[in-house]
């Protein structure tokens, strides 16, 4: 399975991360680790949502998507609930 997942900053609510996996458990230890450079200065991460895709390709364009403008005023409206 790929997974496309979104993380929140514990410490800075306002702080998202949509990324792309095919091991969520590991991937987000790797965040609180302080592994990926766009994400080491706001940890620690919790994980807010994620969607599992058996084909990669469409994995990876949704992921894509969710970085556009009107990905992320998806994600806000339709994927997390913003509570600020």
């Amino acid at each position: 399975m790929y997974y496309v997942y979104i993380i929140q900053s514990k410490k800075y609510s306002r702080q998202f991360y949509t990324g792309f996996t095919n091991n969520i458990e590991g991937r987000l230890k790797d965040h609180n680790k302080g592994k990926s450079p766009h994400t080491s200065k706001f940890k620690p991460w919790k994980l807010i949502y994620f969607c599992a895709f058996g084909n990669k390709k469409l994995a990876l364009d949704f992921e894509k998507y969710l970085k556009t403008a009107s990905g992320i005023a998806f994600r806000n409206k339709r994927l997390i609930k913003l509570g600020y």
